[in-house]
């Protein structure tokens, strides 16, 4: 059964540590990622961005295989299933399929636009009891085509955002989607820390959660980041796993080539990947 992920990410912000968001793609994302999160005992988000939920023909597909896995699997642990940078018609899309939590970016917005948006958002999710992500400040890199230059959010607007009543926020700290260039300046500690000091108990969210050393991801923690969002890292180690197996002809040795052998080594690794960052999040044993 999935759960908002309101109080798994509550529970986080007052324990120090964090819950990852893991982005889904298809079947065997999921079923690595769910099996992974019960074999650590770690509370777990499955994001799905819009692109994705395109690709998986919509999202009342993603609601039933998801629902499905949980009871099939004997998945205890809690499951939010959660729309990454939605649109506000695809929030109510999602909110109507059945997701569990949504989030809203209305970063590109004018302020009183965001503000707006997300105000109506709010009460429409707390009437169904699904948790609400907002954003502030964009995040650069580009996901399914948001494109945006990470740039730093401004705390005052992150306390107004805050203050109308959403469940947890992403503020945009010099974080980035995807691999990270050679020329990157590292998070800003000192944004974090003002936003921090203004929202409070707010659990806070980083977005762009691969490639970032695990020192800084630890220091974020320690200042409110309560929520990670991890999805090129498990693409990119899946894209590794399926290179060397088919690089080794194991493809062409008896059924090699039958799918669920072929994407094996692939689900392995995504399953390894998930394992590692639940332990650098310190959410392992916490559901």
């Amino acid at each position: 059964m999935l759960v908002s992920a309101k109080e798994m990410l509550q529970k986080a912000k007052a324990g120090h540590y964090a819950v990852g968001q893991f982005n889904i793609n298809n079947l065997e994302w999921t079923k690595s990622i769910l099996l992974t999160a019960q074999e650590c005992q770690s509370p777990v988000i499955l994001g799905v961005s819009e692109g994705a939920g395109k690709y998986m023909t919509g999202y009342k597909t993603v609601v039933g295989m998801v629902n499905g896995m949980i009871e099939e699997l004997g998945i205890t642990v809690p499951v939010a299933l959660h729309l990454d940078h939605g649109s506000f018609e695809h929030c109510y899309k999602c909110i109507e399929a059945g997701f569990s939590s949504v989030m809203f970016d209305g970063s590109h917005y004018p302020i009183e636009e965001n503000i707006a948006k997300t105000k109506q958002l709010v009460a429409d999710c707390a009437a169904k009891g699904i948790s609400l992500e907002a954003e502030v400040g964009s995040i650069g890199g580009e996901e399914d085509g948001v494109v945006g230059a990470g740039e730093c959010a401004d705390p005052n607007e992150c306390k107004m955002i805050a203050d109308l009543g959403i469940d947890f926020l992403a503020a945009g700290i010099g974080n980035i989607h995807g691999k990270y260039p050679a020329n990157w300046k590292g998070l800003s500690f000192e944004t974090l820390d003002a936003i921090q000091q203004l929202t409070g108990d707010m659990p806070l969210v980083l977005h762009g959660g691969t490639g970032i050393p695990a020192d800084m991801i630890k220091k974020a923690i320690d200042l409110g980041v309560s929520k990670i969002n991890v999805n090129t890292e498990c693409q990119l180690s899946f894209a590794d796993a399926t290179r060397k197996y088919i690089e080794a002809g194991k493809d062409l040795e008896g059924k090699g080539f039958d799918p669920r052998k072929l994407l094996a080594p692939g689900a392995e690794a995504i399953k390894a990947t998930v394992k590692e960052k639940m332990e650098l999040f310190g959410s392992v044993g916490k559901a």
